[in-house]
């Protein structure tokens, strides 16, 4: 009876073992894939965009009905004639002829915008169906619905009205917290003038004056508004306190311990994958699925935004946008959240830069500044907010955050479910209780055997 107990338990103990081993295979699998950085679109941003925005100047807005990047990568034009369409595929380019130009589109939201004010709605160009698209959401009364129907169906078959869920809301309470006593928003983008550096954020953040905190006590003063434009656009400046942005300038964090290192700025393409980064709700990707678009929020109407499929909460706001390394712009607003969903509007950063007469910062390697001649982007995180170095890392990659959190022992970073630590413990674990088996396996017939020589021979 004994010796079947112990059958037993050595069994149970090498199936342990074993399951032990498979587990930790796949804990440290699933570490590394979800350590691998976001996967690039298909096409470099400076490809894409730049062949397709060449041609529709080159084309002109009579001729053409704006630009995207398709599901393969390709750039598509959209032309109003046979003739254009030739000249776009001459290119290289994809062409699909649509029946309405530029010109009729930008007429419509132009009508749009000169209707009476309905807060709670937005409207875009959409490219790929060559529409204006119209969007209430659920704050619209049945009256105004029926009002902005009325002007739609005035200006044309190719304006699309739809209703939506949520409400459209600026993303106000994102990568590093901001805190004052109007609510909590997010850094965006680290800019400079030469002589103080500043916080590229959200304008409804905060009116100039306004004053920011690194933590919710109140003891870290971060700095200051000196500049803000909202409604109309959607940007501000917050001055640092010490004047300095700190090290790690050029960094925005995703959360994790981890940042991305920015290196222009430029806009973006309709159809081109994106990240935005904040302090509710992390790291999250999207499309861009329109340009130039218009929101009315219940505090104003802002003009010329990114239209993405990125969600975003509150507390988001002003947090980054980026691609590739790539800034592209800085929250705004939008609806839906992030468990069912919405859409997300942001700043241009390029219009927010040559509006306040400011550049972004980059390491010195950077120095040189993005194609356009703007010196190269860079994150809101200050020192005092646990800054980000800016490591060997290459543009667009994730970059580490120097300075572990203090009481970040060896023993916490391997457990901690993000790295490969805790499956390799388990690996080592299983691997310990299977020599440990063999060698008490060994033993036990070892004794067996001189037990039984031992009768044999007294």
């Amino acid at each position: 009876m004994r010796h079947a107990r112990r059958r037993v338990v050595r069994r149970v103990t090498r199936l342990a073992a074993v399951g032990g081993l498979l587990l930790g295979g796949a804990m440290v699998t699933q570490a590394a894939m979800a350590s691998e950085t976001p996967s690039a679109p298909t096409r470099p941003l400076a490809a894409t965009g730049d062949t397709g925005a060449a041609l529709v100047a080159r084309l002109g807005t009579a001729r053409t009905a704006g630009d995207w990047i398709g599901a393969d990568g390709r750039t598509v034009v959209a032309v109003t004639d046979e003739a254009a369409a030739r000249e776009v595929r001459r290119a290289g380019a994809e062409a699909k002829v649509v029946p309405h130009s530029m010109n009729e589109l930008k007429s419509a939201t132009a009508t749009l915008r000169s209707a009476p004010r309905v807060p709670g709605t937005a409207w875009a160009v959409d490219y790929r169906t060559n529409r204006v698209v119209v969007r209430a959401d659920r704050t619209v009364s049945a009256g105004d619905w029926s009002r902005l129907t009325r002007v739609a169906t005035g200006i044309g078959g190719f304006v699309h009205m739809e209703r939506t869920k949520g409400t459209f809301t600026t993303r106000l309470n994102g990568a590093q917290p901001i805190l004052s006593t109007g609510g909590r928003c997010s850094a965006g983008f680290n800019v400079t003038d030469g002589r103080s550096d500043f916080i590229l954020t959200a304008g409804h953040c905060g009116p100039a004056g306004s004053t920011w905190f690194a933590d919710n006590q109140g003891g870290q003063q971060l700095g200051r508004t000196v500049n803000s434009s909202f409604p109309g656009s959607d940007f501000s400046l917050v001055q640092y306190a010490g004047g300095k942005a700190g090290a790690g300038a050029d960094v925005v964090a995703i959360g994790g311990g981890k940042g991305v290192r920015i290196t222009g700025a430029a806009d973006p393409a309709v159809g081109q994958r994106v990240f935005r980064s904040g302090s509710t709700s992390g790291l999250r990707d999207g499309r861009v699925t329109a340009l130039n678009a218009t929101v009315n929020y219940p505090e104003g109407t802002v003009t010329g935004l990114i239209e993405t499929t990125v969600c975003a909460e509150p507390g988001d706001s002003g947090g980054p946008l980026f691609s590739e390394g790539i800034a592209l712009g800085v929250t705004s607003g939008g609806n839906g959240d992030c468990t069912a969903g919405g859409t997300t509007f942001f700043q241009p950063v390029t219009k927010a830069l040559t509006a306040l007469g400011v550049r972004l910062i980059v390491s010195a390697r950077n120095a040189g500044g993005a194609p356009d001649g703007t010196p190269s982007p860079a994150p809101a995180a200050s020192a005092a907010q646990g800054a980000m170095a800016p490591n060997a890392a290459s543009p667009g990659s994730s970059a580490p955050v120097t300075g572990a959190p203090q009481g970040s022992t060896l023993l916490a970073r391997l457990t901690d479910t993000r790295n490969v630590g805790p499956g390799l413990l388990v690996i080592a674990g299983s691997l310990i209780a299977l020599v440990a088996t063999r060698y008490i396996r060994a033993e036990q017939d070892r004794k067996a055997y001189r037990r039984y020589y031992s009768a044999t021979w007294s």
